[in-house]
């Protein structure tokens, strides 16, 4: 019935935004308490003993319950995780999560996977009393943490590409002042920000923690996940092995990846139209149907009615998936 059709619909737009929203909850349960922290390593000691300086009762008390209510997310993320510890694809999971700087577990992430799973399935079968609707809303759930986790990746690899000119630039000045290697990415990770910044303090650290350099560089390469710092931490390795003027490298490095920013953002202005032709073949085909289903629901109705008009959509659904993947195919081009 195309009411029973329009039902799954709205249905699936209001679980993608509840599962969204769940997610960036246990996000920011995932955090640990490292914003705290640093506001305590950097409040002034005479704030502390001021009652002034902690704020409002009511403040306080919402504080807890806020903290309370993450402990509890916390803790069923945990629960549902616990069957999925110790396994192997948790681990390449947990890469995943680095890459797009979530800091959850492989086995908590695969919990909110089956939580979504399982509320989807459960909305989509009482709710609305249609088996058809549960698999669907569990299937989106099952997607809605990857989506989001491939989104934040992109976002993050886009950021820290931004960032390594500058960061060469930084290196190769201070090993010209006189400073080591070690030193130089100790001035980046100081110096810089996020996330470019993150990923040196970490190498630092376990390089103090008596990690080999070229060890720390690859993993923090196989971390980051960057052909650019790729390039950056081959042309190091070799150098070290080899001998040279390491700053001059750094230059010649940083000067090629700028080129390669700039080329990559002309062939973004280039293919702008290719793009929005995907988007608009994506979008006008489903908005058409909303709208006439609105305006004359019996002109509509046949196609999910008739076994022809059931065929047709199907058809349609499956053509604009190969539309679309063949335009993002097309305007993807490799530098």
């Amino acid at each position: 019935m195309p009411g029973q059709a329009f039902a799954i619909i709205i249905s699936v737009l209001v679980f993608a935004c509840v599962g969204l929203a769940a997610f960036g909850i246990a996000k920011l349960v995932s955090e640990r308490g490292a914003g705290l922290r640093r506001l305590e390593r950097f409040s002034k000691p005479e704030a502390k003993s001021k009652p002034e300086a902690a704020g409002p009762r009511g403040a306080d008390d919402g504080g807890k319950r806020k903290h309370s209510i993450n402990e509890l997310i916390r803790s069923i993320l945990t629960a549902f995780g616990k069957a999925f510890e110790g396994k192997q694809y948790t681990s390449k999971i947990e890469k995943e999560l680095a890459r797009a700087d979530i800091p959850l577990r492989g086995s908590e992430f695969v919990g909110l996977n089956l939580i979504l799973v399982l509320v989807g399935a459960a909305y989509g079968w009482l709710m609305i009393g249609h088996v058809l609707a549960g698999f669907i809303l569990a299937f989106v759930g099952g997607l809605l943490p990857n989506f989001f986790v491939r989104a934040r990746q992109g976002a993050r690899l886009a950021k820290f590409d931004a960032q390594i000119a500058d960061a060469l630039v930084i290196m190769s000045n201070s090993l010209r002042a006189g400073y080591s290697f070690l030193q130089a990415m100790d001035m980046v990770a100081r110096e810089m920000s996020p996330p470019i910044s993150e990923e040196f303090t970490s190498a630092m650290k376990e390089m103090s923690l008596g990690s080999p350099t070229e060890t720390a560089l690859a993993a923090l390469s196989d971390r980051v996940g960057s052909e650019d710092l790729e390039l950056v931490v081959t042309a190091v390795l070799i150098q070290r092995q080899i001998g040279g003027n390491l700053a001059e490298v750094l230059d010649n490095i940083a000067e090629t990846i700028r080129e390669r920013v700039k080329l990559r953002q002309e062939i973004k202005t280039l293919t702008a139209q290719g793009r929005m032709s995907g988007v608009i073949i994506g979008v006008l085909p489903a908005a058409l149907g909303v709208f006439l289903y609105t305006v004359n629901p019996e002109y509509i109705s046949v196609l999910f009615t008739h076994p022809t008009g059931k065929l047709m959509v199907g058809l349609a659904v499956f053509g604009e998936l190969i539309g679309v993947l063949v335009i993002r195919k097309v305007v993807a081009i490799e530098i």
